[in-house]
């Protein structure tokens, strides 16, 4: 597999085009932003966790019957994954309030839900990705009404799986966002990743938290809590 010229570089990633017109190449950065890119920064190693745990679980996923853009990891930062036009939405299913959620709606973050939640936001820099719900989605045509169903069934099964998955690790998954794609056939996947920049992750005892939380709110030891979620993954 023959990696040609960057077609795209985000907050994270680099993506590569390769000699397959279906197939690029990503790889992971260890640039940090949050608050819509308005604090930077950098996590040492951070690429390197982000892409090998988000693969990990890419493959979990496909055998709970989730498909996903993954192909294989090509190194410690990249990844061979399917080509796909991402739909332009931000997936954010919750199990406990945080965040944006408990700022929002002037609640304290820990109160689990009785069920997991989900919300849209419309990936849109310039706008600030405001939320949406799913009649905007269609009426914006981001998205058929078929693909807002199928992403939501898809992102409630991802929960399913992670939040039994972690809870294994002894680790709480709070909340998380999902981005998914348009294959060429126009087949749905899940794409982007699942990691610490994209999940909260609190400890099961202590609710320390071992995300990028620590980043945003200068708690510090944030390549600490990368590297342990790093190690209840691999068991290293």
């Amino acid at each position: 597999m023959e990696k040609l010229n960057q077609v795209y570089e985000g907050k994270a990633k680099k993506v590569f085009a390769t000699d397959d017109p279906e197939l690029f190449i990503v790889s992971y950065k260890d640039d940090a932003t949050a608050f819509n890119g308005l604090k930077k920064g950098t996590i040492s190693g951070k690429g390197v966790v982000n892409n090998k745990m988000s693969n990990y679980l890419m493959q979990i996923l496909e055998k709970n019957g989730v498909p996903t853009h993954f192909v294989e990891e090509l190194s410690d930062r990249e990844t061979l994954v399917k080509k796909v036009s991402i739909v332009p939405l931000e997936v954010i299913i919750r199990n406990v309030s945080a965040g944006s959620f408990a700022k929002n709606y002037g609640v304290e973050e820990g109160i689990t839900f009785p069920e997991p939640t989900i919300e849209f936001s419309y990936k849109n820099d310039d706008l600030g990705d405001p939320l949406i719900n799913s009649y905007h989605a269609f009426a914006l045509g981001l998205a058929t009404k078929e693909e807002i169903n199928t992403i939501k069934t898809m992102a409630f099964k991802v929960n399913d799986v992670l939040k039994e998955y972690f809870k294994n690790l002894g680790v709480k998954l709070i909340d998380f966002k999902l981005e998914f794609g348009r294959l060429s056939d126009g087949s749905i996947v899940l794409a982007d990743e699942i990691s610490p920049d994209t999940c909260r992750f609190w400890d099961i005892n202590t609710n320390e938290k071992l995300d990028k939380d620590r980043f945003r709110r200068d708690l510090g030891g944030v390549e600490d809590a990368y590297n342990e979620m790093m190690k209840r993954v691999f068991g290293e």
